[in-house]
């Protein structure tokens, strides 16, 4: 069962892009709301007016808003704005000027203009796609997470370790095949330990012999048996295969829980089910190819998000798409979307 090495040259590691699979608050629009801005006429004043506003205006759960901005119209004569309040919290949304806002005070808010709406963003950004929008409409602080970034771009996976994700891949393509040559599901799976580039387990749909026997669920077993339990035999099935622990009785070293520290390479998208035992299971890392109608990483539910979860792990799809969909009539990705 060990993958064999392909060159990273010119194999289809070239034709696909493993994009990660974010949660909602990471990959939803920018919400705005709507607040009350003013230039600052006297640029000597900006200290005090921040001081007084914090004070009247505290924007408390806009930690992430900069207060003051450079003015975008490079011919204005004031230089910056400062945002006075919400909207929401004024209390006349009609005809405001400095005096209905603002409590009468003299000379306290000396050196503000007119007022005017800007929209603002309502939380602080979680991606650097987030931030560029939000900063289109007002300077928001934002504390970046980079392999986040690298991995929207496409780029987090070097060849060479995209290469060895072909090979898993195509290890699951063929049990998968395997499978559909049985008329069964062709659905198949791979659990990798990605510290020693070796596969632990093989497995594909089976739910010919078990309803709750889909590809993932077999392969979770297959490897549990490598490590001297299990609860079902898949002997008969030539392409579900397992190696046994390295681990023995001269060995300090403790054993993993089941999939502590493993990958798992799946032809399509993982079920409800199937993504909490992924869970209990401990699963480092989940790689897709295809999405699935009632997929719970990404499509339908975000099972790997899920706060309250007591294990959270990373997933990606789009490994080798193109022939992960084939094995499911080649159904584009756009329609299994529109099926949602």
């Amino acid at each position: 069962m060990e993958p064999q090495r392909k060159r990273w040259k010119g194999c289809d590691a070239d034709t696909w892009v493993a994009y990660p699979v974010l949660s909602d608050e990471q990959s939803q629009d920018v919400e705005l709301v709507e607040a009350f801005a003013a230039p600052i006429t006297d640029k000597k004043e900006t200290s005090r007016l921040l001081r007084e506003l914090s004070s009247l205006y505290p924007l408390n759960g806009l930690q992430h808003i900069k207060r003051v901005r450079a003015c975008k119209d490079k011919g204005s004569p004031h230089p910056l704005e400062v945002l006075l309040c919400l909207v929401s919290d004024a209390t006349d949304g009609k005809g405001v000027g400095v005096d209905s806002l603002l409590p009468s005070g003299g000379s306290k808010w000396a050196g503000l203009g007119a007022p005017f709406v800007v929209k603002i963003p309502a939380r602080p950004p979680l991606t650097r796609p987030q931030f560029e929008l939000a900063s289109q409409c007002w300077p928001t602080s934002f504390h970046e997470d980079k392999q986040v970034t690298v991995a929207l771009k496409g780029e987090l996976f070097s060849p060479q370790q995209k290469a060895m994700m072909d090979t898993y891949m195509s290890s699951a393509l063929n049990a998968a095949n395997a499978a559909k040559q049985l008329g069964m599901e062709a659905v198949g799976a791979v659990v990798v330990d990605p510290a020693e580039e070796r596969i632990i387990a093989v497995g594909h749909d089976c739910r010919r012999d078990h309803p709750l026997h889909h590809a993932v669920m077999v392969c979770i077993d297959l490897v549990a048996r490598s490590q001297g339990g299990g609860c079902y035999r898949f002997d008969k099935y030539a392409a579900c295969q397992f190696t046994s622990s390295n681990t023995n009785a001269s060995d300090s070293r403790p054993r993993p829980y089941i999939c502590t520290g493993y990958d798992l390479y799946v032809t399509r998208e993982p079920c409800v089910m199937c993504a909490m035992a992924l869970v209990h299971a401990r699963i480092s890392r989940v790689f897709y190819g295809s999405a699935s109608s009632d997929g719970a990483l990404g499509t339908k539910f975000k099972i790997h998000t899920q706060k309250g979860l007591n294990h959270h792990f990373n997933v990606y799809k789009g490994v080798l798409r193109r022939r992960c969909e084939e094995l499911i009539g080649g159904r584009p990705r756009q329609k299994l979307l529109r099926e949602k």
